[in-house]
């Protein structure tokens, strides 16, 4: 903590040099006169003249260590933590700190809740398979690139087309991992449910398709034609997450070559910036058959070859990074929860908190009535209850820094007017319900629960913030509590219940 430096001290350090000037001139003289009178002997003129300037500059000396009693001391840098190097580390680090912030939470069933979820979060980060979801419209060919994909599958070459599937439901079909030539890991396919429909489900499946992207590692995005402005408002918020993705353009055996070659180079223009040109693939995942002169139909196979190489290069260099990517966005998610429940636990303490020391207060303040102008003698109660929230949100703070932000937030509620106000309101509720009391020690007692609690919802929000006032300070702060306090319903349960134990004392 820094030492302060007293105003008064500043005008004696103004008057000790401008005295200090005007000895100087003086005092050059003099010693000129010294040194003269031993003109017989400069030698020993010279040792008394150096006697002296050391004399001085010894004063001077001390004079200025003195002075540095009063400067501020150098503040120790805190830590940075280090950063991580790479991604695997991030995931860790991150995995590990929502670990801990989850075992912060009270409540034992979200508590357990969230611990599960972290845990498959730590068993997703370690799994053997890569995931890739097919994204898009339902008549876009999403169920056909899939199949197409597959029938290409080492595994899979005499199975035909593909049907079974690991499950099949509203979050789409997740077909078991297959492995390719030269490929080290398995991937996991799944069809996503058509997102964009415009039946009452199709609002239900979109947001399952959502949620299958944001756990994918890689998302074939597919269309059949030019981007639509809600198409690429979807890929536009995937890609904002952090997904990699590659934009399949599908059915092109169905257009012309021209119209092919404007639609593919519109599509890489508009995409530009979210998705790089060499992820914009041109496929026909199902050719359309077509008759020969001798009346054979044929059906051509599938173009879907530059596709799945751009499906393994990006897997296999991106692989890994891939995954963790996936983690720590679903790790973030999970954390912003936790910090939510986190919040919601501490706001719940701290209420409890306010509400005892503001009905604490009704009793020392009608047991001892104070002048209006005399609240800060509360400050003392005031104090405790600013170490205790302080407490529930994390920061431990001493009595003496209790009362230095108790007198503090009590004369802003003095300079704004609030004791004055709150008074008021007080007593225009109280003059018609009290009878038989002594209405002013009523009001008092009422009147300082009030602002008591004031006092602790505004303390509540300055913990909150990790110590900040906030732009507007601790006026701004106050202020907007005493407005969110004031509303006639809360007021007339509030003084409802302060004169419910205010009966309770005078009995």
């Amino acid at each position: 903590m820094q030492k302060k430096f007293p105003w008064w001290r500043s005008l004696l350090i103004f008057g000790c040099i401008g005295l200090a000037i005007s000895f100087i001139l003086p005092l050059l003289d003099r010693l000129i006169l010294i040194y003269q009178s031993f003109s017989a002997n400069p030698l020993l003129g010279g040792f008394v003249i150096l006697l002296l300037l050391g004399l001085i500059f010894g004063l001077g000396f001390a004079l200025w260590r003195y002075l540095q009693l009063f400067q501020a001391e150098p503040s120790t840098p805190r830590p940075i933590p280090e950063a991580p190097t790479d991604k695997i580390e991030a995931v860790q680090d991150s995995l590990e700190a929502l670990e801990r912030q989850v075992q912060q939470i009270q409540d034992e069933v979200m508590r357990r809740s969230l611990l599960e979820q972290t845990e498959n979060l730590k068993q997703n980060f370690i799994r053997s398979e890569l995931r890739v979801v097919i994204f898009g419209v339902g008549s876009a060919g999403k169920t056909s690139l899939v199949n197409a994909i597959l029938d290409i599958a080492s595994q899979i070459q005499d199975r035909g087309k593909v049907g079974a599937t690991m499950g099949t439901t509203e979050l789409g079909k997740v077909y078991p991992p297959v492995r390719f030539a030269n490929f080290d890991l398995p991937i996991q396919f799944t069809d996503c449910p058509g997102i964009l429909e415009a039946r009452a489900i199709g609002s239900d499946r979109e947001r399952s398709a959502r949620t299958l992207a944001t756990e994918a590692d890689l998302i074939i995005f597919v269309v059949d034609d030019d981007l639509r402005k809600s198409e690429y408002e979807v890929l536009q918020a995937l890609t904002q997450i952090g997904k990699r993705m590659i934009l399949a353009f599908n059915k092109i055996d169905r257009l012309t070559a021209a119209d092919r070659q404007m639609i593919e180079t519109s599509l890489r223009s508009r995409v530009l910036g979210l998705i790089a040109p060499a992820d914009v693939v041109a496929i026909a995942a199902s050719p359309s058959p077509f008759t020969l002169d001798n009346g054979e139909i044929i059906t051509p196979k599938p173009k879907i070859q530059p596709l799945l190489a751009r499906i393994l290069d990006i897997l296999s260099y991106e692989g890994d990074e891939l995954i963790a990517d996936n983690v720590l966005l679903r790790s973030q998610d999970l954390t912003a929860t936790t910090r939510e429940a986190i919040a919601q636990q501490q706001q719940l303490q701290a209420e409890q908190v306010v509400e005892k020391f503001q009905w604490l207060v009704v009793g020392v303040v009608f047991a001892t009535p104070l002048p209006v102008v005399d609240l800060l003698a509360t400050a003392a109660i005031n104090a405790q209850m600013v170490v205790e929230i302080g407490k529930v949100y994390g920061c431990e703070i001493n009595i003496g820094r209790g009362k230095e932000l108790a007198n503090s937030l009590t004369r802003t509620l003095v300079s704004l007017g609030i004791v004055k106000g709150a008074v008021q309101i007080v007593t225009s509720l109280i003059s018609i319900t009290v009878v038989g009391l002594v209405l002013k020690a009523v009001v008092q007692s009422v009147s300082a629960a009030y602002l008591t609690r004031i006092a602790g919802k505004s303390f509540m929000e300055y913990f909150s913030r990790d110590r900040d006032w906030g732009d507007g300070g601790i006026a701004e702060v106050v202020q907007r509590q005493f407005q969110l306090n004031r509303r006639d319903e809360f007021l007339k349960t509030f003084i409802q219940d302060a004169l419910n134990r205010v009966m309770v004392l005078y009995q």
